[in-house]
Formats: structure tokens, C-alpha cells, sequence
């Protein structure tokens, strides 16, 4: 009997999420939920790259779960779990890391990039895209989302993938395929750049309605005035307001930039009221779920259970296949 298809993808619980993260990740994962069979995970290991905070961790993590639930995930359709809570991930990795050619590693630009940002290099950070491998392949995953930035760490797999299946035989392990969405690949941040915490320029999903509203409001503009149509090409107000509005009220904002007579500090109220409304259902159901405090630990042990079954079935093919077993 043929399996639905497996779609995975995983966040790393690095700080409160924002916008960028909803709708480059958390968004698309909730509606593939609904296509297939979804393996869900919070990569903690791989937060450990860049963060030796145990108290935060731990934080974050709980965190990120209790938000991605809030944002939609159903662990009714969708196996949810702490990447940490199946060891096997390790172990693949290493056979992973048995075939993979340095010359592969090295040409990664997220290791570089990290490295130009001043996060001190160590074997883990190197060696990222070997466990991403491992997340991917760990769990016969036929799809996988990612945001452009993490589309070399997923050619890496399919490499890695390929490379294991041409030593010890086809169908080792499975070849996945990326999914890229190209309209919300990149989120704009409140400085018109990508929105990242790297720039300090993000809009948090949560928090407290007043400061979110400054937040916002804080955007600069130019000096156009008042009665003077606005410019529309690469306007942070416009590129935000599109991601909560509905396609008329979109329409309606970009006529009023246009036609002039109504100043920057409307169309930021209008941008704050959109998203503010947008996120409500998304609140409502987070102060449901922070009700019952043992919801999240109930719903992480069951993910676990459940990917470490299908992980023992991937890893004890592997073993058989190198030798190992």
C-alpha cells in the first residue's frame, strides 16, 4: 500500500518569531498539512550552533511550539516534535557524514555568512547541512519547504542522498524535492530590507497590542508631503500591508499612495489595524493553548513517539545497507 506523501520542514527555536518566519515557513507549513503526511520539528540541535544558553534554549523552544501551534498546526494531521527527542538523527548523520566531500561543505555561503557576522566557527556550524540532511532523509521525506536561503543546504541533501544510494545501492535513502515559494520567499522588514533579527528589523507575530502599533508606526518614509502622491515601488508600508489585507483594500491603499492627499501616518494606522486583525485568531488560540500547561509536553511526546518510529525504519534500512547491521 502506497504511503501519503511526506512533506517535513523544521524551525530552530533562535528568539521570538516574527512575520518573516509566518508567512516564509509557518504559513506554508499549515496549509501542506492538509496535502500529505507532515513531519514537523523544532531544531534544537540545530540552535546549538549559535546559541550556548541552556535556560534560553529551553525557552525558546517551548516557545516556538506553543506559536506554531497558535498559528494553525494540528497535531491531529501533523507529527510535532523536538528534533533532540530523536537521537537517531545523530547517527545518520554520521553515515552521512562518511560520504560527504569536504569541497561540498565548503562551498556553502550560510557558514560563510555566519562567520562574516561574527559568530565564532566550530565543527557544528561547518557541518550544518550534513544534520539537515540527516532531519530530511531520516524520514523518507518526499517534500521539503524552504526559503531561498536554506535552497543550497537542500541541494546538499539531494547530493548527499545521492551520493549515499550510488555507494550502497539505490533506495538506500529516498531523494527529496524542494518546495520554494517564490511570492513569500522573502518577507520585507520594517527597514525595507529582508526582514531578519540579523537586522534587527523584524515585526514579532505576539506580543502586546501598543508596542507592536509604535513599532510599526516607526517605519520611515520619505519627506513627500501631505497632499503629493507617494512613491509605490519598493514601499515597506505597501510590501507589508499586502501580506494582512484582502486584494481590494490592497487596491485601495495603492490608489491613495497615488492619488495624494493622505499622509504616511494613515497609511501606517491602516498597515497596524490590518495586521493587528490579521493575527487575532492566531492569539485567540494561543491563550487557549497557554491554559493548559501540560498541552504542549502532551503534544511534543506524542510527535516524538511517532517520528521515532519511523525513524527506526529509515535508520535500520541505512544500517543494513552500509553494514552496520
Amino acid at each position: 500500500m502506497l504511503r501519503a506523501m511526506r512533506i517535513l520542514t523544521g524551525l530552530q527555536p533562535s528568539g521570538k518569531l516574527h512575520v518573516g518566519n509566518y508567512f516564509g515557513a509557518m504559513e506554508p507549513a499549515v496549509r501542506l498539512q492538509e496535502q500529505g503526511e507532515a513531519f514537523y520539528f523544532i531544531a534544537d540541535y540545530h540552535a546549538m550552533t549559535t546559541m550556548q544558553d541552556p535556560a534560553a534554549l529551553r525557552e525558546n523552544v517551548r516557545e516556538l511550539a506553543i506559536d506554531f501551534l497558535a498559528c494553525g498546526l494540528d497535531p491531529k494531521r501533523a507529527v510535532f516534535f523536538r528534533q533532540s527527542a530523536v537521537p537517531e538523527v545523530n547517527e545518520l548523520a554520521w553515515i552521512l557524514s562518511t560520504v560527504c566531500p569536504m569541497s561540498l561543505l565548503s562551498k556553502c555561503h550560510s557558514y560563510k555568512d555566519k562567520i562574516a557576522q561574527g559568530i565564532a566557527p566550530n565543527h557544528g556550524l561547518f557541518a550544518y547541512p550534513v544534520l539537515m540532511a540527516a532531519d530530511i532523509l531520516l524520514y523518507d521525506s518526499n517534500q521539503v519547504p524552504v526559503g531561498k536561503d536554506q535552497k543550497q543546504h537542500l541541494e546538499v541533501t539531494r547530493d548527499l542522498a545521492v551520493k549515499l544510494n550510488d555507494v550502497y545501492g539505490e533506495g538506500t535513502v529516498i531523494l527529496p524535492e524542494p518546495i520554494i515559494r517564490e511570492d513569500t520567499a522573502v518577507v520585507i522588514g520594517l527597514d525595507g530590507r529582508k526582514m531578519s533579527k540579523s537586522y534587527h528589523n523584524t515585526l514579532p507575530i505576539f506580543g502586546d497590542e501598543k508596542p507592536l502599533r509604535k513599532t510599526l508606526m516607526r517605519i520611515v518614509t520619505d519627506s513627500t508631503p501631505v497632499e503629493e502622491p507617494k512613491p509605490v515601488e519598493n514601499s515597506t508600508i505597501l510590501a507589508l500591508f499586502k501580506l494582512f489585507a484582502s486584494d481590494a483594500d490592497y487596491q485601495t491603499l495603492l490608489a491613495d499612495h497615488q492619488r495624494g492627499g493622505t499622509g504616511y501616518g494613515d497609511f501606517k494606522k491602516r498597515l497596524a489595524d490590518a495586521y493587528w486583525d490579521f493575527f487575532a485568531p492566531m492569539r485567540a488560540r494561543r491563550a487557549e493553548i497557554l491554559a493548559d500547561p501540560g498541552y504542549v509536553d502532551q503534544v511534543l511526546a506524542g510527535g516524538a513517539a511517532r517520528a521515532r518510529e519511523e525513524a527506526a525504519k529509515v535508520l535500520g534500512r541505512v544500517r543494513r545497507a552500509v553494514g552496520l547491521i
